[in-house]
């Protein structure tokens, strides 16, 4: 019996021996390879191939009818429904791709609607500033605005306070700040000479805010002033005058601030590949505005309002133009959402002497208003009215309201906040 098991022992240990040890078992060796017949089978176990073909049939006669669809007429309200889930095609124009330049003849299809931006306004507590920000509000963008309230004032934006799309920074533009935007409005800057004689922030505000648009890629629109002008020679003023302007004046702070501020826009546009845009704001009026900011418009109404006469410094024989503060934002957002640098004129032609703006004042509030001279202030220009031909051919914009239609809704909103005893500042 030994023997026996000994030798069993002895020819498995020989067949152990006679096995590859380079050889170890994995499951792959016992899967065979599918054959043809076993997979044809499969195709048409269930109608599988009958369904194949039908769904290649109907994509088939989508893409050939699909020009045909295209030329319906976009007027008839059934094309409309039955077009509202497709893409448009542009047979025409020989170009098959989806969502390129060509895709949408005319329109854009139902369901499929402008990107909201995300938008910075600085100083957008303010008068200009504020009625901005409800236009960016109200066609859908995001906008956060930046500023310290040395003339803007909350009032201005608290109906926007429960907006999700709305945000309110406190912070100096003078320092830098970091966001992620779209585009900027860079309107930070006292615009009057009571304001901008004690803190002028021209220069610093625009570089840091220029800085922002070039680390992030944002458009940049700077607001400028018809002040780069200086007391001007040429009449009306074109976006060509280079200006008449005191280096060393009282108003310089402003008048040159602001041209430095376009140097630098243009500096890094050229240099950086910044999108900028440049906009020389001629004299605006509306609800809102400052109450005693010094400026004309608000000065009148304000004191009129408060039996108190209107000053009128020099002869009264100075000519400005008024343009409503909506006319404004229109042509704003044009010059952004346009295609050209600037500079561009944006003000009203109508033109008015400062005798001539009292009696409307008078006519429009009190009929028995008097006027009070004073001795001209220093630097004062003479003439200021935009020559806006430019605006008109690459904007497509002018100002739609005239003074005597915008005056009255300025006239309500000041009558409401004095008699409310709401003296509060706004720019």
């Amino acid at each position: 019996m030994m023997k026996q098991l000994h030798k069993q022992t002895s020819v498995n240990h020989r067949r152990d021996e006679e096995i590859p040890t380079s050889q170890s078992y994995s499951p792959k060796m016992l899967k065979h390879p599918r054959s043809l017949p076993r997979s044809i089978n499969y195709l048409f176990k269930e109608q599988r191939l009958l369904f194949i073909l039908v769904g290649i049939l109907i994509g088939s006669t989508f893409f050939i009818f699909q020009p045909t669809l295209s030329r319906l007429n976009p007027s008839d309200p059934t094309t409309h429904s039955s077009l509202s889930s497709s893409i448009y095609h542009d047979s025409s124009s020989g170009s098959s791709g989806f969502f390129s330049k060509r895709t949408f003849p005319g329109r854009v299809p139902a369901g499929i609607g402008r990107k909201s931006l995300r938008i910075v306004v600085t100083g957008g507590a303010g008068f200009v500033g504020c009625h901005l920000v409800d236009k960016l509000i109200s066609r859908g963008d995001e906008v956060i605005v930046i500023d310290n309230f040395f003339t803007g004032r909350k009032e201005n934006l608290v109906h926007l306070f429960g907006n999700p799309r709305f945000e309110l920074i406190r912070h100096d533009v003078v320092e830098p700040i970091l966001l992620e935007v779209d585009q900027i409005y860079h309107l930070a800057c006292p615009a009057s000479p009571v304001h901008y004689k004690y803190n002028p922030t021209n220069v610093m505000g625009t570089l840091n805010m220029l800085g922002l648009a070039k680390r992030v890629g944002a458009r940049f629109l700077l607001t400028s002033t018809s002040e780069v002008y200086g007391d001007p020679l040429e009449h009306p003023q074109k976006e060509t005058y280079w200006g008449n302007v005191n280096p060393i004046g009282e108003r310089s702070c402003y008048d040159e601030g602001k041209r430095t501020a376009e140097t630098l826009t243009m500096d890094y546009h050229r240099g950086a590949d910044v999108e900028v845009r440049i906009a020389r704001i001629f004299n605006t009026y509306g609800p809102r505005m400052c109450l005693d900011d010094g400026r004309v418009v608000s000065n009148f109404v304000a004191q009129v309002i408060r039996n108190q006469p209107m000053t009128v410094y020099g002869d009264g024989k100075q000519a400005r133009s008024f343009q409503y503060v909506s006319d404004l934002v229109d042509g704003l957002v044009a010059l952004m959402e346009g295609e050209h640098v600037g500079p561009f004129n944006l003000g009203n032609p109508g033109e008015f002497t400062m005798l001539e703006l009292a009696e409307v004042v008078k006519e429009t509030i009190d009929s028995s208003a008097t006027i009070e001279f004073k001795p001209n202030t220093a630097d004062d220009p003479h003439k200021r009215k935009p020559d806006i031909s430019k605006a008109k051919e690459l904007l497509n914009w002018e100002p739609r309201i005239s003074l005597r239609e915008g005056l009255p809704l300025m006239v309500n909103d000041f009558r409401n906040r004095i008699l409310n005893g709401d003296e509060g500042k706004g720019l």
